[in-house]
């Protein structure tokens, strides 16, 4: 809305602002993500570079502002030798998301900084994440120019309705997933005659100031700086590392249950829009962050064998030592039927639950530490440094353990995030001595039925023998012919 109906510098730095994250997205994809591959997938190699042809779009299929970028990779690659190889497009396609958020992040952190903005969650489907708005945008304008949604949202009833007729049950997550995916499809408009950028925005600031009045429409950027002040006020620009990856971990882990390091940085993106609401970050911080969600809690499932290629870093798949929340039912509203809480609601409230735990024993381990001696002092915190970032104080790795396992002790039961621990830690020993003797019990109880069975099964065969040997001959004397 801002690029759209704002002055000439407003629309330059977004446009600006655009660019720089595109570019930065295609960047990240060569150094980090693109791999060649060749001899049927066994040989791969990073990738020195990639072709891309961009093409912008400023409007979607209704012709209402939607500035977008349209990347077309070519599926080859050439080597440093000037061989040409296929580039592997799966592993492309598994890095949408990651890429996704990175461009969010970076585009809405320069618009916010140079504009002096800032950004607020909006809550579009109840259950699902929020969507990182600008703060000061009203309502009426993103409904304005959000015009599929409410087709979408009538034809997803219809669907939702026969799913319901066919299968006798509401669809699940996942199938609320498909069917969105499907009335989004069917609702889908043919697309339009391109139309130049000064027809449209001539257009759309009719358009809005007919429905919204001239002073909505003038005054926008100077509420969204109003409403940004308030945010930015109330935002620090410091970010507690030991706590976002706390919350990291503990999301995706939900969400997710199993994971790579993709899902845990694009997820780190998301912290860092939610957490930071449009002030600067150095570079680098969201990786900083994934490494340690994965370094501190959660472990790794695929093990490196001797012999056999070492999978990328990316392609690991690690489970972190956190305990999956129960199901609850939220109460419908609007007459709608009551529903299950979606993976994100629960994810929300197990991050929320060890984050207000260790809050809670930080706060009361620096008071029991008031006035002991700096060496003394240093042993429960200790200094996180980052590039182009003051220095902070966050809790150890042994408080962070200790935290978590106060957090919820019914659920993690003595499991601590050090994979170190598993199994010789004496919490552990004690629970696998409770289970060996459990295990043996039964398999003696079963071993005794299965000999009585045995015994039972072989005393009518016994004593049909037994008659059989006692039984008189009835055949003629010895000695004496027929």
């Amino acid at each position: 809305m801002l690029w759209a109906l704002g002055d000439e510098k407003t629309r330059h730095v977004i446009e600006q602002a655009h660019e720089r994250a595109v570019a930065t997205v295609l960047r990240w994809l060569e150094d980090e993500v693109a791999e060649i591959r060749w001899a049927s997938g066994r040989e791969r190699a990073k990738t020195p570079a990639l072709v891309v042809a961009t093409f912008r779009h400023f409007d979607n299929r209704d012709g209402f502002p939607l500035l977008h970028e349209h990347g077309l990779i070519l599926n080859r690659a050439q080597r440093s030798d000037g061989s040409w190889y296929a580039l592997d497009t799966r592993r492309l396609y598994q890095h949408v998301v990651a890429a996704g958020t990175l461009y969010t992040l970076t585009m809405t952190t320069e618009v916010c900084e140079e504009l002096r903005l800032a950004t607020v969650p909006r809550e579009v489907t109840p259950g699902l994440r929020p969507v990182m708005e600008i703060a000061g945008v009203d309502s009426e304008l993103i409904d304005w120019s959000s015009t599929r949604r409410q087709r979408i949202e009538d034809a997803l009833e219809g669907l939702t309705n026969q799913y319901v007729r066919d299968h006798g049950r509401l669809p699940g997550e996942r199938g609320r997933h498909g069917l969105g995916w499907w009335a989004a499809q069917d609702t889908r408009p043919q697309k339009k005659t391109p139309r130049p950028l000064e027809q449209l925005r001539a257009w759309w600031r009719a358009s809005a100031i007919l429905n919204f009045g001239k002073q909505m429409v003038d005054g926008l950027l100077e509420r969204c700086r109003s409403a940004g002040a308030a945010v930015r006020a109330r935002v620090s620009p410091l970010v507690d590392t030991a706590l976002a990856a706390v919350d990291v971990a503990a999301v995706v882990f939900t969400v997710r249950r199993a994971f790579a390091r993709r899902h845990v940085l694009a997820e780190a993106r998301r912290h860092l829009l939610e957490t930071l609401r449009g002030c600067a970050l150095p570079p680098g911080l969201d990786d900083y962050i994934a490494d340690g969600a994965l370094s501190r809690h959660s472990r790794q499932l695929t093990i490196p064998q001797e012999g056999r290629r070492t999978p990328a870093a990316d392609q690991l798949t690690y489970t972190a030592d956190f305990s999956w929340p129960e199901r609850w039912w939220i109460a419908g509203t609007d007459g709608k039927p009551p529903r299950a809480s979606t993976r994100y609601e629960r994810a929300r409230v197990a991050s929320l639950t060890l984050q207000n735990a260790i809050r809670a024993a930080r706060a009361a381990s620096v008071g029991a530490w008031d006035g002991a001696p700096a060496a003394t002092a240093l042993a429960i915190t200790h200094v996180v440094r980052h590039p182009v970032r003051d220095t902070t104080l966050t809790p150890s790795d042994a408080a962070v353990h200790a935290h978590q396992q106060a957090a919820m002790p019914e659920r993690l039961e003595g499991r601590t995030t050090d994979p170190a621990t598993w199994v010789h830690s004496p919490q552990n020993l004690s629970r696998l001595a409770a289970f060996e003797r459990e295990a043996n019990t039964r398999r003696r109880v079963i071993e005794d039925r299965e000999l009585q069975a045995s015994a039972a099964a072989a005393e009518p065969a016994d004593q049909h023998r037994q008659e059989h040997e006692q039984q008189p001959d009835t055949g003629p004397a010895p000695g004496v012919r027929p």
